[in-house]
């Protein structure tokens, strides 16, 4: 994920919600946030990540995390609170389109997972981890997505039935799994190599009961618009951006950006810090939304995309790539111009 892409402050709201549920008082939750109830509630209003994982951290941190909590928090999040995200999600022909547009738009939503879909003879495993987050946070963050997408699963489908054949937790049991089964519908699994939420092929293909092409076409371009418009950068992380973005194929080292911006090397890596980026992480984000347009929109093949980018290899691209989206160029171009 990217942390410093701005996001609504509904799920902060949630969290409050919860913790009012457990006897914590707002002001212990919004402590050292920097964010006002009020200014939560606003319409339209966001906040940083980093300021709801605070809150998370004050959560956790009061109520010792309890068992369970993660789940508790995770099954409040209904699709109506994605606000365009969840229409676009909705509207999709089966579940496999909706898995591949809650990918393709992650940052639009609450969570703080890298979640990979890995197919398999029987469906595919969404693979959910927290690289990023602090140890101490990281099991309440996976519990909460996990139960955030299972609950989005069956908004979707309309009906309480299960479309899950199994969920695993790379995490110790619980004394206590009660929780986890009311919230995910099914018993999970322990102590495993791995966190995943498992689809079954019989789910994959089958139309959704709200599905409509007409919607769907419009809350995706909505939720790109939505996109764009929290990625656009201000401050010295605008200027790089626009240093980067000059010349895609050659973009200049830190060292020079720092030099044009008449800045040291040093000064340009803690400015960028202090707004929650960083100078690789803002080559990775323009190579990363170049490469979607070129595919898709100017429907370049895979080398001479690899070649605008400045990649020397076509394989380092396609490996670049896969870390983005969990498959390659060429599979995920024939996904979104549905060849």
């Amino acid at each position: 994920m990217d942390w410093s892409i701005p996001r609504s402050s509904a799920g902060v709201l949630i969290l409050l919600d919860l913790a009012d549920r457990h006897g914590v008082a707002v002001a212990d939750c919004l402590a050292g946030t920097g964010l006002l109830p009020n200014q939560l509630e606003q319409p339209g209003s966001e906040v940083l990540p980093r300021q709801e994982l605070d809150v998370i951290a004050n959560l956790v941190g009061t109520l010792a995390d309890p068992a369970g909590l993660g789940v508790e928090a995770g099954a409040r999040f209904q699709l109506t609170t994605y606000g365009i995200f969840g229409f676009a999600l909705i509207s999709s022909p089966t579940l496999r389109n909706a898995v591949e547009i809650g990918l393709r738009y992650l940052d639009l939503t609450f969570a703080y997972s890298r979640i990979r879909a890995r197919e398999h003879s029987g469906g595919f495993d969404l693979v959910i981890d927290a690289p990023g987050v602090p140890e101490s946070l990281a099991q309440f963050v996976i519990a909460r997505d996990t139960a955030a997408i299972r609950t989005i699963q069956r908004d979707l489908l309309a009906d309480r039935s299960p479309p899950v054949v199994g969920v695993r937790f790379a995490f110790d049991p619980p004394a206590d799994d009660a929780p986890y089964v009311e919230a995910l519908g099914v018993r999970p699994e322990f102590g495993c190599a791995e966190t995943a939420l498992s689809i079954p092929n019989s789910q994959l293909d089958v139309p959704l009961p709200r599905a409509d092409a007409h919607t769907a076409e419009i809350a995706q371009a909505q939720c790109r618009e939505l996109l764009r418009a929290r990625e656009a950068r201000s401050g010295i992380a605008g200027r790089v951006q626009d240093l980067l973005a000059a010349d895609p194929a050659n973009p200049p080292s830190a060292a020079r950006a720092a030099r044009e911006l008449n800045l040291s090397t040093r000064t340009l890596r803690h400015r960028l810090a202090a707004e929650g980026v960083s100078y690789r992480g803002l080559l990775q984000e323009m190579r990363r939304r170049l490469a979607e347009e070129m595919l898709v929109t100017a429907r370049l093949t895979v080398a001479e995309t690899a070649q605008r980018l400045g990649y020397l290899e076509v394989s380092s691209f396609s490996q670049a790539f896969r870390r983005w989206h969990g498959c390659g160029p060429a599979e995920y171009a024939r996904r979104r111009l549905g060849r």
